[in-house]
C-alpha cells in the first residue's frame, strides 16, 4: 500500500497515523493491515467515570426527599456528563482499540439520543461500544431496551390504552429503513408491539404486562402477536434495512456522494447476516475504498479535527470546560447532538463564522508566538485575518502543548516534508504557493502553518 492509501484507511477507520506506525505499515500488506485494525478492536472496554458520589446522594435524596439535594443532584450529573464527555474523546485518542471507538462515534450518531442522568449516559455509550462491530439486529433490539432511548423516543409513555408512536416512526425512519419505505399504519401497529417497555429506578429494562398489547397485530402484511424483538426481526427481512445502514455507512467512511453499484455490493454482503464487522472488513478492503475520489474528500467533523490535532501534538488543557467550550464553538458537543437525526455532517460542518474558527484553533491552541509569513500574497490576503494573530491572546484554554513528544515522532521527518504526514488530500496550487512564502523557522511553526490551512479541514 501506499502512503497516502495507509493515511486514508486510518483516517476512515481511526483517527489518523503518526510516522513511526506509517512506517511500519508500509511493510504490511492490505491484508494484514486491515487484519490488524480489527484484531485489536476484537474487545470490549467500558467507558466508566466515577459515580459513587452520586449514587450516595441519590440513595439519600430518596429517603428523605428533599428538594435542595435533588437539584444538587441535577448539578453532579451534569458536571459528570462533562467529565465522560473529556473521558471518551480520551479514549478515543488513547484506545488500543482504534476501529471500535471510531465504530462508536459512528453509530452515536445513528441510533441517536440525549439524556440528563449521567447513569443512563454511560450505559447507552457503552452499548454503542459494545454492540459498533457486531449483529445489528441484535444491535438495533438491545438499543431499543435502553434507558436512555425508552425516555428519548417516549417509548415510556407507549401504553396499550394510548400508543405512543414516536419510537416506532424513528425505528423505520432513522435507525432502520429510511422515509418512505414503510406506511402509517405499519407505524400504529409496530407502536402497539412496543407498548409497555419501561426501565426501573436503575435504569434495567422491564415490561409492564398490563401496558403491553398482546393482541395480534399486521407489520409489513404479516399478522401476529408481535412485541417489539418481533418488529425488528420483520425489518430486518426487508432488503431496504441492509441498503439503508450500508448507504450511511458510505457516506460516513467513503464519500458523502454515493456510488450505487458499490452500495449494491456492500448491501448484498450485510443482507446475508447484518454482520457489521463482516460489512466494514468488505469496505476497507475493496479497492473501490482507495480511489482516488475517495481520498481527502471528507470534511473533519469537529471531533475528528480535535482528536486529529491532539494525535500529532498532545495537549493538556488547564480549564476544565475548555473541550466542551470548543465543541460548542464548532457544533458538535459529544452527548448533546441537536435532535434525534443528529448532526448533519458533510458541508454542514462549514459556515462563514467556523471555518474562520477551525483554521484559527491550531494557532489558538499551539502557538504562542506570531506566526511568521514571509509576504502576503494572493492566498495570503484572506488568511492574514487569523493567522498573524499572537497566541498570547488567544490562548484562552491554558493548553499545554507536549512538543516533545511531537519531536520525538516526527524527529525522522524533515520540515519541508511535514505535509506529507499532516495533510490528507493534494495540496492545490494557491495553497502550494502560499506554504512556499512561509518561513519554515522551525517544525513546531510550520507545523501549526499546515493545522491552519484549509486542506487540513479534509481527511
Amino acid at each position: 500500500m501506499t502512503n497516502k492509501e495507509i493515511h486514508h484507511l486510518y483516517w476512515r477507520a481511526g483517527f489518523g497515523i503518526l510516522p513511526n506506525q506509517l512506517k511500519k505499515a508500509t511493510k504490511k500488506t492490505r491484508t494484514a493491515l486491515v487484519k490488524e485494525l480489527f484484531d485489536g478492536s476484537k474487545n470490549f472496554t467500558p467507558l466508566i467515570v466515577d459515580m459513587s458520589l452520586i449514587k450516595q446522594k441519590t440513595k439519600a435524596a430518596f429517603k428523605k426527599k428533599a428538594p435542595k439535594v435533588n437539584d444538587e443532584i441535577q448539578k453532579m450529573n451534569r458536571a459528570l456528563i462533562r467529565d465522560f464527555n473529556t473521558a471518551w474523546i480520551n479514549r478515543i485518542l488513547n484506545s488500543s482499540e482504534l476501529l471500535r471507538e471510531r465504530m462508536t462515534l459512528f453509530w452515536a450518531n445513528h441510533f441517536v439520543v440525549r439524556d440528563n442522568r449521567i447513569d443512563f449516559v454511560q450505559e447507552y455509550n457503552n452499548a454503542l461500544r459494545k454492540h459498533a462491530l457486531g449483529n445489528f439486529g441484535e444491535f438495533v433490539k438491545a438499543i431499543s431496551k435502553q434507558a436512555a432511548m425508552l425516555k428519548y423516543l417516549n417509548n415510556k409513555q407507549n401504553r396499550k390504552q394510548s400508543p405512543n408512536e414516536n419510537f416506532a416512526r424513528e425505528l423505520m425512519e432513522l435507525f432502520t429503513l429510511g422515509k418512505g419505505h414503510y406506511t402509517e399504519q405499519d407505524i400504529k401497529e409496530s407502536a402497539r408491539a412496543f407498548t409497555g417497555y419501561f426501565h426501573n429506578l436503575k435504569g434495567e429494562f422491564v415490561i409492564r404486562n398490563k401496558q403491553h398489547d398482546d393482541s395480534p397485530k399486521t407489520f409489513f402484511g404479516k399478522k401476529g402477536n408481535f412485541d417489539g424483538d418481533d418488529i425488528i426481526d420483520i425489518i430486518l427481512q426487508e432488503k431496504q434495512c441492509a441498503r439503508f445502514i450500508s448507504e450511511k455507512i458510505y457516506r460516513y467512511f467513503v464519500n458523502d456522494k454515493i456510488n450505487e453499484e458499490y452500495i449494491e455490493e456492500m448491501t448484498n454482503v450485510f443482507f446475508d447476516n447484518y454482520d457489521i464487522e463482516k460489512l466494514m472488513h468488505h469496505v476497507f478492503s475493496s479497492n473501490w475504498f482507495y480511489n482516488n475520489e475517495n481520498i481527502g474528500t471528507k470534511i473533519k467533523s469537529p471531533i475528528d479535527l480535535l482528536v486529529g490535532m491532539q494525535t500529532i501534538v498532545p495537549m493538556t488543557f488547564g480549564k476544565k470546560k475548555a473541550l466542551q467550550y470548543y465543541q460548542k464553538s464548532l457544533g458538535q458537543i459529544l452527548l448533546f447532538p441537536p435532535n434525534v437525526a443528529g448532526w448533519k455532517g458533510g458541508k454542514s460542518w462549514i459556515d462563514s463564522n467556523t471555518i474562520v474558527l477551525r483554521l484559527r484553533f491550531a494557532s489558538i491552541f499551539l502557538n504562542k508566538t506570531h506566526i511568521p509569513v514571509k509576504r502576503k500574497g494572493d492566498f495570503g490576503d484572506p488568511l492574514s485575518r487569523f493567522i498573524g494573530l499572537s497566541g498570547e491572546k488567544l490562548n484562552l484554554f491554558k493548553v499545554k502543548a507536549n512538543w516533545n513528544t511531537f519531536e520525538s515522532n516526527f524527529k525522522k521527518v524533515e520540515t519541508k516534508n511535514l505535509s506529507e504526514y499532516i495533510i490528507v488530500p493534494e495540496l492545490n496550487p494557491g495553497t502550494k504557493n502560499y506554504l512556499e512564502m512561509l518561513s519554515k523557522s522551525s517544525k513546531e511553526d510550520y507545523c501549526i502553518q499546515l493545522m491552519s490551512i484549509p486542506e487540513y479541514q479534509m481527511c
